[in-house]
């Protein structure tokens, strides 16, 4: 009977992920051209959201209340450019010319506008935003934020390498390169003073940032090297080099993720980190860890760490399996207009798996370390660590079940999308309404990236095959071992199982922030969570129904963790 309900479970299942991959291709069909139109209606001077925009200038939003995001800000024009620049010279569309020209001549304008941030040259490229009309805007904000630089330069540097593809190395030497080496040579200066974060709100160091930012120099010296400006390739990759190595103690090893930014007092768990491997993602560097690539372990470990920290809560996210998509937003401690999901946060958690996907899949095979171990485990119960080949039935059982999250995400955010189509910058936490500024231009960027990802698409390498770091870059030196915890526990509708225990990795005995487990295995629930080597931990299971908490009973559940290896813990609810 037992087996026959199980069979009649992942039947359940297949046909559940089918009909989700239905609705995901009908959504990604008609949201694209929305999406695409939302883009360009919101860049100046011809778009029809974006009267008053100089030509190139790009618009966050329309709205003008509540919020008033009728400015131009680098990081989101950066962005929303580097896509259109891709969907250019990748032959998508071939209409983008004039728009990426105006750009250019718009970004280059404002680089030498004074503002509040300095002057070219004493510091001015750190302002993040500016009035449409290409004028400082000189109200309190939170200044600097160093990533506009980064995010500029690599989206210049990529069309410029393809225009010397093109045989146009006198355009790109002659107007492209003073405006891109005014951001390198910003970014080589200032990388290690502390910035804003993509936020606006943290002032220390970002994650974000000082990725974008080793991006920006790396590209910045194969692109100098190619056009005959050897004189700075020393400096950028020197201090390419040195960004590199500090990005490696932003990791928190157990339960294993990259903390978001060295201060403001939050768990660190941040969608800024899921934003930086998407935005460094270069396919040559396969699953390579020290650049943070979507399929590294540290960077699927990453992302688990992150959307987990979503599942409680939204109330919309309520009743979905521990092992499905649920809404994300910027991190979980966030209250700016409700604290809701933003829709290029589901975008960006869908990307980075697609990403992956196209990584193992150009590959043929993909390796579960200890580290990936927890992520993993979501979608095979008996995986263990090691190296699958695309001929092996776990290579498949795998990649199809990260297809199938992957697609929930973008579910998610179709099932919150409005029947016009239109993406604001949030939806509500509460039922999903559309809510903040109306046609963010981000979060049509956003999709339209993710579903080119789905579709397998690529940008060009930037260079990160192959790059390394010392040793002694880590400062996380702590070992960790995954754990699996299993207990064989009834419940009823209404009822789930969550795990705390006695460390930060089970939420130090947190109810509110305790780990839902997976019942895919029902009756037993299961999760795998990494925890510090050779360290007593206490433990127990409750289980919570429409807020009321039950303990299990005393004593707390104890053991020691292992030196190495993988430990699995079968427990009784007591």
């Amino acid at each position: 009977m037992w087996r026959s309900l199980r069979l009649a479970s992942t039947l359940g299942l297949c046909a559940s992920a089918f009909g989700q991959s239905s609705t995901v291709d009908s959504y990604i069909s008609t949201e694209s051209p929305i999406a695409k139109a939302g883009v360009l209606a919101n860049i100046g001077s011809s778009g029809v959201e974006s009267s008053g925009a100089y030509p190139g200038v790009v618009i966050a939003s329309p709205s003008t209340t509540d919020p008033d995001y009728l400015y131009t800000w680098v990081r989101d024009s950066s962005l929303v450019f580097k896509m259109l620049i891709d969907q250019y010279t990748s032959g998508q569309d071939t209409t983008l010319r004039g728009h990426i020209n105006d750009f250019i001549v718009a970004e280059a304008n404002m680089q030498q506008v004074p503002n509040p941030s300095g002057t070219v040259s004493t510091g001015g490229l750190g302002e993040p935003k500016f009035n449409i009309n290409e004028t400082a805007f000189t109200g309190a904000w939170g200044r600097p934020q160093r990533d506009g630089p980064a995010l500029r330069s690599t989206a210049m540097i990529t069309y410029a390498t393809w225009l010397i593809a093109n045989k146009n190395e006198t355009y790109v030497t002659d107007s492209l390169w003073p405006i891109i080496k005014l951001d390198l040579d910003y970014i080589m200066n200032n990388w290690n003073e502390t910035t804003f974060d993509l936020w606006e709100e943290v002032d220390s160091s970002s994650f974000f940032t000082s990725a974008v930012q080793h991006r920006a120099l790396r590209q910045g010296s194969a692109l100098a090297t190619a056009i005959g400006q050897s004189s700075v390739v020393s400096g950028y990759n020197t201090q390419a080099n040195k960004i590199l190595c500090f990005l490696q103690s932003f990791w928190n090893p157990s339960p294993g993720f990259m903390t978001a930014n060295t201060g403001g007092g939050r768990s660190g768990r941040d969608a800024n980190t899921v934003l930086t491997s998407i935005h460094v993602f270069d396919v040559e560097a396969g699953c390579d860890g020290v650049t943070f690539q979507p399929c590294s372990d540290v960077a699927l470990s990453n992302l688990k760490v992150y959307v987990d920290s979503f599942r409680e809560i939204y109330d919309i996210n309520a009743g979905i399996r521990a092992d499905q998509a649920v809404a994300t937003g910027r991190y979980p401690e966030d209250v700016y207009q409700g604290g809701n999901p933003w829709y290029l946060a589901s975008f960006a958690v869908a990307e980075q798996l697609y990403d992956a996907l196209i990584v193992w899949s150009k590959e043929g095979l993909l390796t579960v370390t200890d580290v990936s171990f927890p992520f993993f485990q979501q979608f095979d119960a008996s995986i263990k660590p090691g190296t699958y080949s695309s001929s092996t039935p776990t290579y498949s059982t795998l990649t199809t079940a990260i297809k199938n999250f992957a697609d929930g995400f973008v579910a998610t955010a179709a099932k919150y999308t409005p029947s016009g189509g239109g993406l604001a910058e949030q939806y509500t936490r509460s039922d999903g309404t559309p809510n903040s500024a109306f046609d963010l231009t981000w979060s049509y960027a956003s999709a339209l990236t993710a579903f080119n990802a789905r579709a397998g698409e690529t940008s060009a390498s930037w260079g990160a095959a192959g790059l390394s770091v010392s040793p002694a870059c880590s400062t996380s030196k702590a070992s960790t071992v995954p754990v699996i915890f299993n207990v064989n526990v009834t419940t009823v509708v209404g009822q789930n199982i969550y795990l705390t225990g006695s460390v930060g990795a089970l939420t130090d005995w947190s109810t509110t922030n305790a780990i839902l487990m997976s019942s895919a295995d029902y009756p037993t629930w299961s999760t795998a969570v990494t925890l510090p080597a050779n360290t007593q931990i206490q433990y127990k299971y409750i289980i919570v129904n429409n807020g009321n908490i039950t303990w299990e009973s005393d004593p707390n559940n104890e053991f020691t963790t292992s030196m190495s290896g993988i430990t699995t813990l079968n427990d009784v609810w007591r």
